[in-house]
């Protein structure tokens, strides 16, 4: 009896954990593909999605610690606390921290030979912490949330990964041609773009009575990334 009741609170876990990470799965798979100049080695592959996770623990300390300073700074029911908790609080912290780790793991790589795998590293990073973010969130809160997550959050991820993508790929670009101070403005661009994004997208999200043109955003943000996809992997070159 004892052993039907674990193997069902198991199987009820694997369920909630794979509703949680085929879509990022999925999303992987395709801006992989889309890589048809030189595709990455699975051990670069797997070295992203691995930043991309330890990103989601550098994020959560990081959350923690901006959380408490403006609560000294900035009263709650104050407007611009809303403002700055999504903007500053979370997208600073978040996006900061993917680009920390993706920095980190691909900028010095012998594999980084193309302009497009910026953004195949970039989407990985991204997915790697939604990943983690979205097994934590799922175990919290049920199967629901997995479904909710997989058309948001997990493509809204991938969506600011494609931007950072596009201009880290353009940064790294400009460093081999030698043009340091382009490299070092794609840089700045290639975290303040995606932070402007993500604080957005939880702005708009948390706003009442805001469904619609949360809609409209998602819409927008996921139609433009694909064209980025498909444009950035069309013109591709060697760098």
């Amino acid at each position: 009896m004892f052993y039907f009741l674990l193997s069902s609170l198991l199987s009820y876990d694997v369920i909630l954990i794979a509703a949680a990470i085929i879509p990022a799965i999925f999303l992987m798979v395709k801006v992989y593909r889309s890589d048809r100049l030189e595709q990455e080695s699975p051990s670069m592959l797997w070295v992203l999605v691995r930043a991309g996770i330890f990103s989601a623990l550098i994020a959560l300390v990081l959350e923690r610690v901006f959380s408490e300073v403006l609560t000294l700074i900035v009263p709650m029911n104050h407007p611009m606390y809303t403002v700055l908790l999504y903007f500053v609080v979370v997208a600073v912290s978040e996006e900061g921290a993917k680009y920390f780790m993706l920095r980190r793991s691909s900028w010095n790589s012998a594999e980084f030979n193309c302009q497009y795998d910026g953004v195949v590293y970039a989407v990985f990073v991204s997915l790697g912490f939604a990943l983690w973010e979205n097994i934590s969130y799922v175990m919290h809160y049920g199967f629901s949330t997995a479904l909710v997550r997989a058309v948001t959050a997990i493509p809204g991820h991938t969506s600011f990964g494609v931007f950072m993508g596009v201009f880290y790929g353009i940064a790294r670009r400009e460093e081999n041609a030698f043009s340091h101070d382009r490299s070092m403005l794609y840089r700045v661009l290639a975290v303040l773009i995606p932070i402007l994004l993500h604080g957005a997208y939880d702005y708009i999200a948390s706003t009442e009575s805001s469904s619609w043109y949360f809609v409209a955003f998602i819409a927008v943000l996921f139609a433009v990334s694909y064209w980025l996809i498909s444009k950035m992997s069309k013109n591709d070159q060697y760098i």
